[in-house]
């Protein structure tokens, strides 16, 4: 039975009718369908087709009553929203997201919710390599005192079949990068580490960088392919994949010997991961290893919805974690205590 206070520390929310996406042309274009067939995501890109899988996600508003639909009979009581901007060439617009987030329907007790949960926590995009980080990041604090971390996804892959999510595939190792994450770090503000798994080497420069820095590693750090074959020619062979498995152990073990890092069992609904279904065989020693080297108190689960909507439930996603660790879950910090701490709910 879990516990009282559930806490889901990593949701997206959007709704690209009302809001400049990246997909809003497109989503307005199938606007009038109920629902998007999954076969129109397959006229997509390669990248963006094998990041997102079924694009009824990302087409259609996702939205607080939808995130609690999706719950299931997961009673969640509180939510961190994660920012899900993308690429910015226009820098203010990630501080219109954290306005639009705040001005959503949270809470149990508004009017007509249907138990909703509370908005405990925002972690906002600030690119450390503007020169204005520094005051985009006060315009968020301005917007919400809930702020309380910054994401600026490093996700960069040489294989041209995967999706980028930044023009730099070094980034969190970038000397521009490092010296201006210290707007961050001036403001308490601890940092996600979104990345593939080939660049966790880079966040272990940033981690040693800023030592006093809470810092939070993000689905597993998406080793790319480690399910099934991904993009051009990565996870092709098992051989490959075993290489993959032995190289994203050492450097998740390196950056766990940090004890100012935590780690988000996240991110296994993915389909960047190699498959159209969450495979618990192979997904197993991901989770395993993350407890065994970070522990219980450094370690939360988190559902990454509506992305991982794509490959199982969000229940699903508890489920299989606390199957995969067993008598070694202790529930209480994997769903409430450790988010509670790192996002000072």
């Amino acid at each position: 039975m879990l516990p009282a206070g559930v806490v889901d520390p990593h949701i997206h929310l959007w709704n690209p009718f009302t809001t400049r996406r990246e997909v809003s042309p497109m989503a307005r274009l199938f606007r009038p369908l109920p629902r998007i067939p999954r076969f129109l995501g397959r006229i997509a890109p390669q990248p963006d087709r094998e990041f997102v899988g079924d694009p009824q996600h990302v087409l259609k508003p996702y939205l607080p009553p939808t995130y609690r639909a999706d719950a299931g009979d997961v009673t969640v009581a509180t939510v961190v929203h994660v920012e899900s901007t993308g690429h910015q060439e226009e820098r203010r617009r990630s501080v219109d997201e954290t306005r639009w987030v705040v001005s959503q329907t949270f809470g149990p007790h508004a009017v007509g919710t249907d138990g909703l949960p509370e908005l405990g926590a925002l972690v906002v995009h600030v690119d450390p390599r503007f020169d204005d980080a520094a005051a985009i990041l006060d315009e968020h604090l301005a917007v919400s005192p809930l702020v309380r971390g910054v994401r600026c996804v490093a996700a960069h892959h040489p294989d041209p079949g995967v999706r980028d999510f930044t023009d730099h595939p070094h980034l969190l190792s970038d000397p521009a990068f490092l010296s201006g994450f210290a707007a961050i770090a001036e403001r308490d503000l601890g940092f996600e580490i979104w990345c593939y798994a080939h660049q966790l080497p880079d966040a272990l420069t940033l981690v040693r960088e800023y030592p006093d820095t809470t810092f939070v590693l993000d689905h597993y750090g998406s080793p790319v392919g480690l399910t099934g074959p991904r993009g051009r020619h990565t996870g092709r062979t098992e051989a490959e994949r075993t290489s993959m498995l032995g190289a994203w152990r050492d450097d998740v073990a390196a950056l766990a010997e940090h004890p100012n890092v935590v780690a988000k069992h996240s991110g296994l609904g993915m389909p960047v991961l190699g498959s159209d279904v969450v495979d618990p065989d192979r997904v197993a020693p991901l989770i395993r290893h993350l407890h065994d080297v970070f522990g219980p108190d450094r370690t939360l689960w988190a559902s990454n919805f509506p992305m991982d909507k794509a490959n199982h439930t969000l229940p699903a996603s508890l489920r299989l974690v606390t199957a995969v660790l067993g008598s070694d879950a202790d529930l209480e910090k994997l769903v409430r205590d450790v988010a509670t701490r790192v996002y000072r709910l």
